[in-house]
């Protein structure tokens, strides 16, 4: 099928998977209103629409910084027991709904304390929340998985408790752990403790690198933390010249580490300049194992169709193009073998077959 002839109703019903999502960065904007008039919270908008339109223009910025800073309306609503649970059951509906069969939510549950909540009375809840979500899509006749990562944020002095809950939560949903937040100016091996502790645990990790800083970021995350995957990774087209690889890039494709990049919202923080550039297509065409993610759909006003769409109406991208990407996407997923194995040859190979 050539790239003209996929419409979105086809791209919608495609199986999707989703490795980068942050929790936070993903409500509905009705949510946010409704949640925040309960707790008193003061928004640039009452009007839902309005909301959402506010959100993509600021995080228009060009700017990781300002983008982060657009986080400040969605945590004010989710501080408490009743707006976790809202907040992550709708996550699961709403990948459901977009067709994605597994998904992998990632938060920082120290942003989520301010109303009085436990860091391991947050996970539960939201744990709660998506488990009763996945029970209604499945319900539905639309079943995702969904799995979570715990987040630490990079430029706080929390991040080893977030390990911590990680591997406590490991047999309970938690599939695996991330550190998040700006990244120049506070590299990866400054938490190197806390991914010492997580790999004599077992538990695997992503590190956001690459993207706000280039590959000293990428190298410290793979080749001094000893991170799995890495969260966008957009640089690493610095380590390739004129198609030949660096020794850190060949690294990354020769060791099949997973790039989660994320398109539309590496043009809203500038880390590219346009989806038909975006460097995803190029690592692809290389050979890399790029996977294709939402990031944070609110605020980049973004869906997995979506960013499917415009990869085919922008990049030229096939059927095909987006089966490898899904493909990808659940080979690198932090759930055991058979569990991945099971939804590529189940799920996956014959949806993309009946759309080819």
């Amino acid at each position: 099928m050539s790239s003209t002839r996929i419409d979105v109703d086809t791209l919608r019903r495609l199986p999707k998977a989703v490795l980068h999502d942050h929790l936070d960065g993903g409500l509905r904007p009705a949510t946010v209103v409704e949640l925040a008039a309960a707790v008193g919270h003061t928004l640039p908008t009452t009007d839902p629409d309005e909301l959402a339109a506010w959100y993509f223009d600021a995080a228009n910025s060009g700017d990781l910084v300002r983008y982060i800073a657009t986080f400040e309306h969605t945590l004010a609503v989710m501080q408490n027991r009743e707006g976790l649970l809202r907040t992550a059951e709708e996550y699961v509906l709403d990948l459901a709904a977009d067709g994605v069969v597994y998904g992998e939510v990632r938060y920082a549950p120290e942003l989520n304390t301010n109303g009085g909540l436990a860091l391991a009375e947050v996970v539960e809840t939201v744990q709660e929340g998506l488990a009763a979500g996945m029970a209604k899509a499945a319900a539905a006749g639309t079943p995702v998985q969904v799995r979570t990562l715990l987040c630490g944020m990079r430029m706080f002095d929390r991040v080893a408790e977030a390990a911590d809950l990680a591997v406590a939560f490991r047999d309970a949903g938690v599939v695996g752990f991330d550190i998040a937040g700006a990244e120049d100016g506070f590299p990866p091996a400054d938490h190197l403790a806390a991914f010492e502790h997580l790999r004599r645990e077992s538990v695997p990790f992503t590190i956001h690198a690459g993207e706000a800083h280039g590959l000293p970021s990428i190298h410290q995350a793979l080749q001094v933390c000893g991170a799995q995957r890495i969260g966008h990774g957009v640089r690493i087209t610095e380590d390739i010249v004129d198609g030949k690889l660096g020794r850190l890039a060949g690294w990354v494709r020769d060791r099949r580490i997973a790039l989660e990049m994320c398109p539309t919202s590496n043009l809203q923080t500038g880390a590219a300049t346009s989806i038909a550039e975006h460097p995803i297509t190029a690592l692809k065409d290389l050979g890399f194992r790029v996977t294709l993610n939402t990031d944070n759909r609110l605020v980049s006003g973004t869906t997995m169709t979506r960013e499917m769409s415009l990869l085919v109406e922008e990049a030229g991208w096939t059927v095909e193009d987006l089966r490898t990407v899904t493909v990808n996407a659940l080979k690198s997923a932090f759930i055991p073998y058979d569990e991945r194995k099971a939804l590529i040859e189940d799920v996956v190979l014959p949806g993309y077959a009946s759309a080819l």
